[in-house]
């Protein structure tokens, strides 16, 4: 297993927060693992330009494979990934309020979708895919996606005292005050809520709710020896009902469960992830 994460060009850094590559090979004579992966409260866009990647939805029961490259916005869902047996993806993670301004739509459209890059990209994708399933190096692999993203720069929407705001609450692991960020935002609070739902996908408490989950499962994957206790308070939980609330709703089980699901997977998809 190879992950490596870079920094985007100069030019993408208002809309990228990093690009993220990552190379496994799994033994063909094994069954591939199914990965638990939760909700993230980062856009992203996903280039898989060797063995596709299967999606569950345990939720509905259904199964699909995905597109070579595919656009993931707001999460909330639950899903579990099988990796092909020779994985390569390559991940541009947006700042809040990014992929809204890449694809100028309204991303409450887009809550829990996983959505071919290509039908709002176009053709494009396909030519990114056969590059990057061409290219002998990570290096290289980030020219090329960047080289990509370059040509929308000049489309893309301003940025806003708004989205300045929410890259803060992500910095700041979901412990900043609604009003505070509203007030930030140069906006009233129910025009914050608005323009919430339109460039993030989300209500400003379940966006602030998933980024502290988010921390506190990533925190687990990364370090399976700490107590579940020590992890809920330095994710900023208060009491133990609401983390164990934010468990089921984002991971669907309870964290007791989760150490029983990532014992049975030796990969661990969100534990490096930069965010």
């Amino acid at each position: 297993m190879v992950c490596r994460f870079y920094q985007p060009h100069p030019l993408l850094q208002e809309i990228v927060s990093n690009i993220m590559i990552y190379s496994h090979q799994y033994d063909r004579d094994t069954d591939l693992p199914v990965n638990l992966f939760p909700a993230i409260p980062e856009h992203s866009l996903y280039f898989y330009p060797r063995d596709p990647l299967v999606v569950h939805f345990p939720e509905q029961g259904t199964t699909f494979t995905c597109q070579p490259s595919i656009l993931v916005g707001p999460q909330v869902e639950r899903v579990n990934l099988s990796l092909g047996y020779n994985h390569l993806v390559i991940r541009v993670g947006f700042h809040p309020g990014g992929l809204h301004r890449l694809l100028h739509l309204p991303l409450h459209e887009m809550v829990d979708y996983t959505i071919p890059s290509q039908d709002f990209l176009g053709g494009g994708v396909r030519d990114v895919n056969e590059q990057l399933g061409l290219a002998t190096d990570f290096t290289e692999m980030k020219q090329i996606v960047e080289s990509f993203l370059l040509r929308y720069l000049p489309k893309t929407k301003p940025e806003l005292h708004f989205d300045k705001a929410m890259q803060a609450l992500m910095r700041a692991g979901s412990n900043l005050s609604l009003d505070y960020l509203a007030n930030q935002s140069c906006l009233s609070f129910r025009q914050f809520e608005r323009k919430c739902k339109e460039r993030i996908g989300l209500s400003p408490k379940l966006f602030s709710r998933i980024i502290r989950f988010s921390k506190a499962y990533r925190m687990r994957e990364a370090n399976p020896a700490i107590s579940w206790t020590s992890i809920a308070h330095a994710a900023g939980y208060f009491d133990q009902m609401h983390f164990i609330r934010d468990f089921k709703v984002f991971a669907g089980v309870t964290p007791s469960v989760v150490d029983k699901e990532l014992a049975k997977t030796p990969s661990r998809l969100q534990a490096d992830l930069r965010l």
